[in-house]
């Protein structure tokens, strides 16, 4: 209730009766309430499981993604800097799994997190799952196309989550 100052006895008992209406009826469309028999909520398969456009936690996660992404510039990067061009494709940059985890470790604790989202986008290919510090230090990782593809297609998606994060 409100600190509202009341003219009347019969002003306290209107607002008194909104609020148990309005309770009456979010209570009606509740859906842990036993025997109700409500209409499904329509989602299309972009909607279904995300915030609404435009809420704060749609907005957090914008700027999730775009930090998530220039961590992952930032990976290929090193990747880049500090690997070896293959023999038959020099397009193609390798690293030891090792030697990028003993690298990176000191920069993100999230290397092999990022490894699987950089695999997952197409920007570094490795054998097996999932790769285990010490278990498979001597995997090759491979940074399948060239850096600056790498970074022109990561530097846009910032820009765009940026760009649609403060026109929100």
């Amino acid at each position: 209730m409100s600190s509202v100052m009341f003219e009347s006895l019969s002003d306290k008992v209107a607002l008194f009766n909104r609020q148990a209406n309005n309770h009456i009826s979010s209570q009606s469309r509740n859906p842990f309430t036993t025997g109700m028999n409500l209409e499904r909520p329509k989602f299309s398969k972009e909607e279904y499981g995300r915030p609404a456009a435009g809420s704060q936690s749609d907005i957090r996660g914008r700027k999730a993604t775009a930090h998530i992404l220039k961590e992952i510039l930032e990976l290929c990067d090193v990747i880049y800097q500090n690997g070896q061009p293959c023999r038959d494709q020099p397009e193609i940059t390798a690293i030891r799994f090792g030697d990028l985890f003993n690298i990176y470790v000191a920069i993100s604790d999230k290397c092999v997190g990022l490894l699987l989202r950089a695999r997952k986008q197409g920007f570094v290919e490795f054998e097996g799952e999932c790769l285990f510090q010490r278990r498979d230090d001597d995997v090759p990782v491979f940074l399948v196309k060239p850096i600056s593809e790498i970074r022109q297609t990561l530097k846009q998606r910032i820009e765009d989550s940026r760009r649609e994060t403060m026109g929100q």
